[in-house]
């Protein structure tokens, strides 16, 4: 085994994510000290960033770790220095802009513009460029196998990384991957807690995103992942923790407090369809408080998003509806705090062995990411990236 004298202390910016690909590959320190063929203290060293590794040290630990350098080590560059740019017009181009507020900016004809990313401008209805087409089958009967066309090269599909999940933060994320890994291809899919495990337990995606909160213990996530995909071949990472309630009308005319005030013949409600999240939590929270789900006006009424109740409750066809702080901070609207949830990534243990995978997970350390994450609003994003529970 060499000396570690070549370790140097940390200067500038440099950051690592070594604990979290250990951790997330299930090796202790010792274990990854003894295969990169460095001290226990030098690992130890790194991660809590006292010093940083020579070249050499570096790439014994990226092959041990089979990943690249770069993908352990990174200089955290300070967000862009301030800029001066000209508001673009909307209906609310009158409103003075709030400090923290969203922007997307882009240079036009030599002059810096920024566009509000508040309401339905926070998001976008995209054609997706397709990746194969079927071909014509002689088969009359249904078949789960499909030849196909293909429209791009397998080495870049291979870079692939399918995320199912209902929060829109989960594309801002893969959105925000690209700067550092330009190659990789991570695709959100939309779909409640319980369609996204179920799709995992099936092999149709790499991951899972899944914020559900058992009602018997208390315990968020970890029990319905056991139970839809058994034991031992799951990790449990965390995406940030969100505070989920009722989403108000802004003002909250209605003047709702807290849940009983739902069953006013004055107020209705907007619910999430049977496997969300938020419908579960509502559910928990009804039978906690005493209140039959039958005295609450629109219970029986549901949209199939975050997003959908928000804009049900921005328009006034509801009062209420459940979902997070983040999404009621893009809509305007008030917000009622009732439980503070852990939204999880659920990812078959050995995915995390496969590039690409690795890559998208270790981006979770990156501050740029933690930042566009906590200007949502709602988010703490103190343990992204930390293994929750292996299952």
């Amino acid at each position: 085994m060499k000396s570690d004298s070549e370790n140097k202390r940390v200067e500038g910016d440099l950051k690592n994510g070594l604990k979290g690909i250990r951790a997330r590959l299930g090796l202790s320190q010792n274990e990854l000290a003894q295969r990169a063929g460095v001290a226990r203290q030098t690992i130890g060293g790194i991660e809590a960033a006292l010093y940083a590794p020579s070249a050499a040290v570096a790439l014994r630990l990226a092959r041990a770790l089979g990943c690249r350098v770069e993908d352990l080590f990174w200089l955290e560059e300070e967000i862009a220095p301030t800029l001066s740019v000209t508001r673009a017009q909307s209906e609310n181009d009158k409103a003075p802009v709030d400090e923290g507020e969203r922007l997307l900016v882009g240079q036009v004809g030599g002059k810096w513009v920024g566009h509000a990313l508040s309401g339905d401008a926070a998001f976008r209805s995209e054609l997706l460029p397709a990746d194969a087409l079927a071909l014509p089958t002689r088969k009359k009967a249904a078949s789960d196998r499909w030849d196909v066309q293909l429209l791009d090269s397998t080495d870049s599909l291979a870079r692939t990384v399918l995320i199912a999940g209902c929060s829109p933060a989960i594309s801002l994320w893969t959105r925000s991957t690209q700067r550092w890994h330009p190659g990789l291809r991570p695709t959100w899919i939309h779909a409640n807690s319980t369609q996204a495990l179920e799709a995992l337990a099936r092999g149709e995606v790499h991951i899972a995103g899944l914020h559900l909160c058992d009602p018997q213990t208390g315990e968020d996530n970890v029990p319905f992942v056991r139970e839809l995909l058994g034991s031992g071949s799951v990790t449990i990472i965390n995406f940030g923790v969100w505070d989920e309630g009722l989403m108000l009308q802004s003002g909250n005319p209605r003047q709702i407090r807290q849940l009983t005030d739902l069953t006013r013949e004055t107020v209705r409600f907007i619910n999430r369809e049977s496997g969300a999240g938020a419908r579960l939590l509502f559910d928990t929270l009804l039978k906690e408080a005493k209140v039959s789900s039958d005295t609450v006006r629109g219970y029986e009424e549901t949209v199939p998003s975050h997003q959908a109740v928000a804009r049900q409750v921005c328009s006034g066809r509801a009062d209420a509806g459940m979902g997070t702080a983040a999404m009621a901070q893009i809509y305007g609207l008030d917000f009622l705090p009732l439980r503070s949830v852990r939204f999880d990534l659920a990812v078959r243990t050995e995915f995390l062995k496969e590039e690409p995978v690795n890559q998208l997970f270790e981006t979770l350390s990156h501050k740029a990411v933690r930042l566009q994450l906590q200007k949502l609003g709602g988010y703490d994003t103190t343990r992204a990236g930390d293994v929750v529970a292996c299952v």
